[in-house]
C-alpha cells in the first residue's frame, strides 16, 4: 500500500465486509452499522468512544459495536496498518446463539492484547477474502465461531437510558434522514430549549444532532451504493447537496471514496 490507502477487499462471505488499511489518516467521529473486529499490523493508533480512550499497537485486536461512536488517529508520523472485518448483526446474533450467548451480547473490550487471538483473526480474514473461500464454507464458519467465541461477551447491564424527549427527536432523524429539521424543531419535539437539547442529545448519543444526521445519511448512501445505485443518484437520494459533498464526508468517516467502495462491491 502507498501509506494512505483504505481499501475494501472482495469478501466471499455475504454479510461480511473486509477492509485493509495502511494510512496516516485521522478519522472523525463516526459509526458503523455492523460489528467490527480487526488486527493492528503495524504502528499504533488512539481511539475515543463510549468505552473510553484507548491505544492499540501492532498485534492488538480491536473491536467496535454497531452504532458505537468512535474516532481514530495514528500515534506518530508513520501511520498504522490494520485489517478489519465488519459483520452484519444478524450473523453475529446467529453465531452468538450457537456459542450460548444471549442476543444482547457485544464486544465489551475495545482492545485485546492476547497473542492467541492473532492467528484466530488471521485465519478468519483469509477465509473471508481468499478467492476460493466461497467454496469452503466450513473453514469460514469454523473461523467465525472461534473468533467470536474469543471476543463476544454478554452485555454488561442494559443499554444506557436515553431520555424520552431525546429519543423522540432522534427518531425524527432516523425516520427521515433526508429531511432537514431545524434545531428548534428537534428541541420542540424533545420538549427542551435548543441549548438543553443540543447538550442532552450529544450526551445521550455521542454526536451533535447535525453529526448524527450526517451519519444516518452516510449509512443510507452506503446501502444504496452497495445495491448498485449510481453515485450521483445515491448522493441525491441520501440528502447530500451533490456527489462531491457525499464523497468528502464518506472519506472522512470511512477512509475511502464512494467510487472505490462501489468498485469493490461490483
Amino acid at each position: 500500500m502507498d501509506g494512505k490507502r483504505v481499501s475494501l477487499l472482495r469478501s466471499q462471505t455475504p454479510g461480511i465486509e473486509a477492509v485493509a488499511a495502511d494510512t496516516t489518516l485521522t478519522f472523525g467521529r463516526h459509526t458503523h452499522e455492523q460489528f467490527g473486529v480487526g488486527l493492528i499490523l503495524r504502528g499504533a493508533q488512539k481511539s475515543a468512544s463510549g468505552r473510553g480512550v484507548v491505544e492499540a499497537g501492532a498485534g492488538d485486536i480491536v473491536t467496535v459495536n454497531p452504532a458505537e461512536v468512535h474516532d481514530g488517529a495514528p500515534i506518530g508520523d508513520a501511520g498504522r496498518a490494520w485489517r478489519m472485518l465488519y459483520l452484519a448483526p444478524a450473523i453475529v446474533a446467529e453465531l452468538a446463539a450457537d456459542i450460548g450467548l444471549p442476543p444482547s451480547c457485544e464486544f465489551t473490550a475495545p482492545t485485546f492484547s492476547e497473542r492467541r487471538m492473532v492467528p484466530l483473526f488471521g485465519r478468519l480474514f483469509r477465509a473471508v477474502t481468499a478467492p476460493d473461500a466461497g467454496r469452503d464454507g466450513l473453514a469460514t464458519e469454523q473461523a467465525l465461531l472461534l473468533m467470536l467465541g474469543a471476543v463476544l461477551q454478554p452485555r454488561r447491564g442494559g443499554l444506557p437510558a436515553v431520555p424520552a424527549g431525546i429519543a423522540s427527536a432522534r427518531a425524527m432523524i432516523d425516520d427521515d434522514p433526508l429531511a432537514a429539521p431545524t434545531l428548534a424543531q428537534l428541541a420542540r419535539e424533545a420538549g427542551l430549549s435548543r441549548f438543553q437539547f443540543l447538550r442532552g442529545f450529544a450526551r445521550a448519543t455521542g454526536l451533535t444532532p447535525h453529526a448524527y444526521l450526517v451519519q444516518r445519511r452516510l449509512h443510507r448512501a452506503r446501502q444504496l451504493i452497495g445495491s448498485g445505485v449510481r453515485l450521483a443518484d445515491a448522493a441525491a437520494a441520501s440528502g447530500f447537496a451533490d456527489q462531491s459533498h457525499m464523497t468528502r464526508l464518506f472519506v472522512r468517516s470511512f477512509g475511502m471514496a464512494p467510487g472505490s467502495y462501489a468498485k469493490a462491491l461490483a
